[in-house]
């Protein structure tokens, strides 16, 4: 089939930024062998942008559609509209409504500009849009993109990216040649960890660069004529380390659970703590949580107080006790379901004594019967918490099946712990501990275990 008559379709790439959405549709229009144009939607509030002006107005001019088609001298290009998630709209009119008759294959055969006033054709026309959220996308132009999910690299792609492109990109731009310089693959390596923190390679290439025109400083002032760069040398030149490993806080203490999350740029993990003090049955819950996940830690506290025989403490602790959840980064806005088996995790380790394991990190929604719920963004999440450096991730059952996108790699590095009870994450989160007598001396005035009885190891 001639690529040049192939049908109109309307691809979506959703992703963080930084993992190349707008280069994969250069490499689309090079692979067909079609003209390549662009266009960015972000911040666009005007509706006249997308389908012109009318002639009876003072400069007036065609959509950005058809100029973009002009442009590109084919009435059958790639056409790239990039940040469609970022479209606003306001008293001019919502662009993102205009859009509905473009990006629709059975209509735009007879797209309509204002100030063209006649039917052009724009079935042929390949278009391919990028956003890094779809929750702010209308449904009605969702549901005419075909949605493919990018999310970030692993450590192992990063490193090669960076030294098939981004190394031999940023040498020729800072001037320098090939034989001058030269990266070790544990340099890379420290960079990324140590100073970059991103799903995609843009902060990465930043950091190359500046390391490049370090370099090529002391190559013109003849200092040297060939640099190796060493760990050693990132350090000196990129000064102390922007980026601690989180996995680092391997203190096993009762009471800190570890989840994973999703951002727009990428998957993070998070710690979860909490707290007791005497008091009335109280639940505080801090970090500035938005309302479901604060519900998720309601659910928690009740799940926990309804099983307390079967967890081995006490039920009567909650009626003299108040319980303090957190999720540290206070400053950052946080919400969502998938946080509940980390809360449940972080006051069952609490109130039985019994630290949670250090190396698993968690995520998953749990209902009041201890059922845990499918998520989203598993692939994103399980790659943060192997860049964290965690060995076990716990996730529902239901999610098992996300996994087969996963990167051989990281699922060869991993263990994977599908559940569909709260009462199975229970068994592999927490620290195996020595059956306790539950007499009143190792109790304290509280009726939490003594120091004695909790596993630290």
């Amino acid at each position: 089939m001639d690529t040049s008559e192939a049908m109109g379709s309307i691809l979506c790439f959703a992703g963080p930024p930084g993992v190349g959405k707008t280069s994969l549709g250069q490499s689309i229009a090079r692979a067909l062998g079609r003209k390549f144009t662009r266009m960015s939607l972000g911040g666009m509030r005007d509706e006249a942008e997308i389908r012109g002006h009318r002639r009876t107005y003072i400069g007036a001019m065609p959509g950005r559609i058809i100029q973009a088609i002009k442009r590109a001298g084919t009435r059958n290009p790639v056409f790239m509209l990039d940040e469609v998630d970022k479209v606003g709209n306001d008293w001019r009119g919502d662009p993102s409504s205009a859009l509905l008759e473009v990006l629709d294959p059975a209509q735009n055969h007879a797209f309509r500009d204002h100030y063209l006033d006649v039917d052009f054709d724009l079935s042929d026309v390949i278009f391919i849009t990028t956003a890094n959220q779809l929750e702010t996308i209308p449904a009605p132009l969702r549901d005419r993109m075909e949605i493919i999910q990018l999310d970030g690299y692993t450590e192992y792609e990063k490193a090669y990216i960076a030294k098939k492109f981004l190394l031999p990109r940023q040498i020729k731009s800072n001037g320098l040649k090939p034989e001058e310089i030269d990266f070790t693959e544990t340099a890379l390596k420290k960079i990324i960890q140590d100073y970059t923190r991103e799903a995609g390679v843009r902060n990465l290439e930043r950091e190359i660069g500046s390391i490049c025109r370090k370099c090529a400083v002391k190559i013109a002032s003849q200092e040297m004529n060939h640099v190796e760069i060493t760990p050693e040398i990132v350090r000196e030149y990129l000064k102390k380390e922007k980026f601690d490993s989180e996995s680092s806080e391997s203190v096993q203490i009762p009471g800190i659970a570890t989840g994973l999350s999703v951002t727009p740029v990428g998957g993070d993990i998070l710690f979860i703590e909490a707290t007791c003090m005497k008091g009335g049955g109280k639940l505080t819950i801090t970090g500035q949580l938005g309302d479901v996940m604060r519900e998720s830690a309601q659910i928690a506290y009740s799940y926990t107080r309804s099983k307390a025989g079967q967890l081995g403490f006490d039920p009567s602790l909650f009626d003299r006790t108040d319980i303090h959840v957190h999720v540290p980064a206070g400053a950052i806005p946080k919400d969502g379901p998938s946080a509940g088996v980390a809360i449940l995790m972080a006051m069952a380790s609490l109130l039985s004594g019994r630290p949670v394991r250090s190396d698993v990190g968690m995520t998953g929604e749990v209902t009041l019967r201890g059922r845990m719920m499918p998520v989203g963004g598993i692939k994103m999440k399980v790659l943060a918490a192997h860049r964290a450096g965690l060995t076990t991730v716990i996730l529902p059952k239901r999610n098992e099946q996300d996994l087969e996108e996963l990167p051989e790699d990281v699922r060869n590095a991993m263990t994977f712990v599908p559940v569909e009870w709260i009462d199975e994450a229970l068994k592999v989160g927490l620290v195996p501990d020595e059956p306790v007598s539950n007499e009143p001396e190792d109790m304290d005035e509280i009726g939490f275990l003594r120091q004695p009885s909790v596993s630290l190891n």
